[in-house]
């Protein structure tokens, strides 16, 4: 089990997948793309054929084939059903981002490119490199899933219920009344950071850290920080408006004024 903590630090554990699954995914792909490859150099051949076509295009026609395979198949995949591959679909495996949020095309693409280069087949010796930076990494990450921020996880069962802050409610009203839009993202994650791990901290860091991040958040939101009540409260009810206005759909026609 490997702990993720989202955008709007909602904390989820989901088990991370190993090399054993993940391989047997990626043969079942493999007889997929092979399969692919096949039927796709067939009907290139018949066309060229037909249409009398010199080497030129017969070269052009088997490099496409190649990236169409390697790359456009996995991203394609991916893309399409939000981190899932044939063979990640048949062993109940799912590509995430490393805060748990589901991948688009971007982070497909960057997974794609590195794994016909790097990975498995240009540069990685038929999946040795895949391999190897998997063993390294405590969350079996390949150099693709790095570059990409990405991890490969089991996903048979739907996601664990997320744990949700709540504002106390001395504070609940004046966080609802911030405009909580121009916290900056290394802002947020300090105080996500800081909310996650609050158990591990001693008394006095607890205080100063706590103290710090208020102080930088009622800066960057240009308020005063509210008298009387400890940093922990302060930056739980910042978080728990944070995650109420993401799960909350917007109601049309509705305007908040800070």
């Amino acid at each position: 089990m490997a702990e993720f903590t989202t955008g709007e630090a909602v904390a989820l554990e989901l088990p991370i997948a190993r090399i054993p699954t993940r391989a047997t995914a990626f043969l079942i792909d493999l007889v997929a793309q092979l399969t692919l490859g096949v039927l796709l150099m067939a009907l290139a051949g018949l066309v060229l054929v037909r249409a009398d076509a010199d080497s030129a295009w017969v070269d052009a026609i088997m490099l496409a084939t190649v990236v169409v395979v390697l790359v456009g198949y996995p991203v394609a995949w991916e893309t399409l059903s939000r981190g899932r591959s044939l063979g990640k679909l048949a062993l109940g495996l799912r590509v995430v981002r490393t805060d748990g949020g589901p991948v688009d095309f971007r982070h497909a693409m960057t997974r794609g490119l590195a794994g016909a280069i790097v990975d498995f087949w240009m540069l990685g010796g038929f999946g040795a490199i895949a391999v190897i930076t998997s063993m390294c990494s405590p969350n079996a990450r390949r150099v693709g899933d790095v570059l990409a921020g990405t991890v490969v996880v089991h996903a048979q069962r739907g996601l664990p219920a997320p744990a949700l802050a709540f504002a106390p409610p001395w504070l609940a009203g004046w966080a609802a009344r911030l405009d909580l839009s121009g916290i900056p993202e290394d802002l947020a994650l300090a105080i996500r950071q800081y909310l996650t791990r609050l158990r591990t901290l001693t008394p006095a860091a607890e205080a100063s850290l706590g103290h710090a991040l208020v102080a930088a958040l009622c800066a960057q939101l240009r308020v005063p920080p509210p008298q009387g009540y400890p940093p922990v409260q302060i930056l739980g009810a910042i978080v728990a408006e944070r995650q109420r206005r993401a799960l909350t759909p917007p109601t049309p026609g509705l305007v908040r004024v800070a």
